[in-house]
């Protein structure tokens, strides 16, 4: 009798046994699982903000901007670059500085602090229609596109012209930073796509 029931505790623990292995195991594959889904989200909350100026709300991660965004910063970045005049190119220079990525600063500010001598020793003027905007929110860029108009002394000069810009952008520090601003060449009738500013198709 006493053997009997020996082999029959026996029995009982190792079925016992079993079932805890079977809940650990459960319990292992389900805390692997929960840190998987941890790696996969980490560093890609989404946060909402704002631009420069607010019309519409945007999503950004931990290095990319919604397209949104992006075409937002870039009308802001075209009319600080583009909408000037001797009275207000100093000042939207400054802001414009604000927003450029520190390894890019000084080269913006030398192009800009050129354009600034220009249009005061000519008494000049410009100011950009945007028409279209391309977002790549891959690449993090943006082609502008719309009509310049310069003038000298309150004149036109000749008819405002078709003109594109491609504005690349950098999200880091927790703000989306401007990286180059660059015309691109040969732009037609507003058709311009942003695979056309490589090698060569930007202006240097």
């Amino acid at each position: 009798m006493d053997f009997e029931r020996h082999q029959n505790d026996l029995r009982v623990q190792r079925k016992t046994n079993r079932a805890l292995g079977a809940i650990v195991a459960l319990l292992s594959v389900c805390q692997l699982l929960s840190l998987a889904v941890i790696v996969s989200i980490l560093g890609s909350e989404r946060t909402v903000i704002v631009p420069p100026s607010i019309d519409r709300t945007f999503w950004v991660t931990r290095d990319k901007a919604s397209r949104e965004y992006l075409e937002e910063m870039a009308g802001f970045v075209a009319w600080l670059m583009l909408d000037v005049s001797p009275s207000t190119v100093d000042w939207k220079r400054n802001v414009l500085l604000n927003w450029v990525l520190p390894d890019q600063h000084a080269a913006m500010k030398t192009k800009m602090d050129l354009e600034a001598d220009r249009l005061r020793s000519n008494n000049a003027s410009t100011s950009f229609l945007i028409q279209q905007l391309t977002a790549d929110e891959k690449e993090q860029s943006v082609v502008i596109t719309g009509r310049l108009r310069r003038q000298i002394n309150g004149a036109d000069i000749g008819e405002p012209e078709t003109r594109a810009y491609l504005a690349q952008f950098k999200y880091t520090g927790g703000r989306v930073h401007i990286q180059t601003f660059k015309e691109i060449r040969n732009a037609q009738n507003g058709q311009v796509r942003v695979g056309a500013a490589d090698s060569g198709a930007v202006a240097r």
